[in-house]
């Protein structure tokens, strides 16, 4: 099942179910009260939810609380999770960045699958503009993919973290490099060349449909971003180095992990611009397309804008 969140022509948000890419199912509404209007409520019963989702997907054009997608907008699928941790997990990424910044990779990076926190409350959706901080003349994208964590755990082994994921969604860690840069001197960060935004979207895929998909310690699908039309990432989740569930194991360690928690893969091979080099593509200014593709989870676009 694909899950979103949506604002109908009332200005009313709810979640509920995507069915055949074009109708979209309010499951509040259509169940009369039994399940919840928000994806987070959802989420901390994701289990028994998911069984009373099954009945949604008989609906179609007509019934309660189904709507034509061109009636509503998509906003992110989970707009405001309780935390967002993303980790650093594919190797080519990480060599080819630290190598345009004349570094060497460090052993460390192999032992353990690291992570910061980023803002969960600077989320932003599909279509949706992305403000430029005032002060960044380093604007990037990051091409990633994300899970949702669907239930409480803690000390999670990595063998059984698949217990605990909901599902999977595109995600855009966008990136203040110069801020970054500055900041990370000092021996912290990155944080505040994070702060501004991150996209989700355009849906949750639940973590069923990319079973047929497992390869290696990831998935077999491609990954592609997009500038203004022009194809500048490619690349495939099959080539991550730690999964999801090494990551999981990591970040649940002596911490309690909750549903409605994201944690994010770090950027593919080719995936931003800080890895390709400026002689490949300038940073990111305003009037810039953003899209991100992902086989199964859709496209995620959006649109850089400047305010002051």
């Amino acid at each position: 099942m694909k899950f979103v969140t949506f604002e109908k022509s009332d200005r009313t948000v709810r979640s509920g179910v995507l069915l055949d890419s074009d109708l979209v199912i309010d499951m509040h509404e259509a169940t009369n009260g039994k399940l919840p209007g928000n994806m987070i409520d959802f989420l901390e019963q994701s289990e028994s939810n998911l069984t009373l989702t099954k009945g949604l997907l008989q609906l179609s054009y007509g019934d309660k609380g189904a709507y034509p997608l061109n009636q509503v907008r998509l906003i992110a699928p989970l707009p405001n999770p309780k935390s967002f941790r993303d980790f650093y997990a594919f190797e080519q990424h990480v060599k080819s960045a630290r190598a345009n910044r004349g570094l060497k990779m460090i052993p460390e990076w192999y032992q353990i699958p690291v992570f910061y926190f980023s803002n969960h409350l600077a989320i932003a959706g599909p279509e949706e503009e992305i403000i430029k901080p005032v002060e960044c003349k380093w604007l990037d994208f990051e091409l990633e993919v994300s899970c949702i964590i669907g239930k409480q755990g803690r000390n999670i082994p990595a063998e059984e973290a698949e217990d605990y994921i909901f599902g999977y969604c595109i995600l855009n860690d966008w990136s203040a490099r110069d801020l970054q840069r500055q900041e990370m001197k000092v021996g912290l960060g990155p944080a505040k060349g994070k702060d501004f935004a991150t996209s989700l979207g355009p849906w949750v895929i639940t973590k069923d449909e990319m079973d047929p998909l497992r390869s290696g310690k990831g998935f077999d699908i491609s990954m592609r971003a997009r500038i203004n039309g022009s194809l500048l990432s490619e690349g495939n989740m099959k080539d991550i180095y730690y999964s999801f569930g090494e990551m999981i194991e990591r970040a649940s360690a002596g911490v309690t992990l909750y549903p409605g928690e994201i944690i994010g893969s770090g950027t593919v091979g080719t995936g931003c611009i800080l890895e390709l080099g400026t002689e490949v593509h300038r940073w990111l200014q305003p009037g810039d397309e953003v899209e991100l593709e992902i086989d199964k989870l859709g496209v995620l676009r959006n649109s850089i804008i400047e305010v002051r």
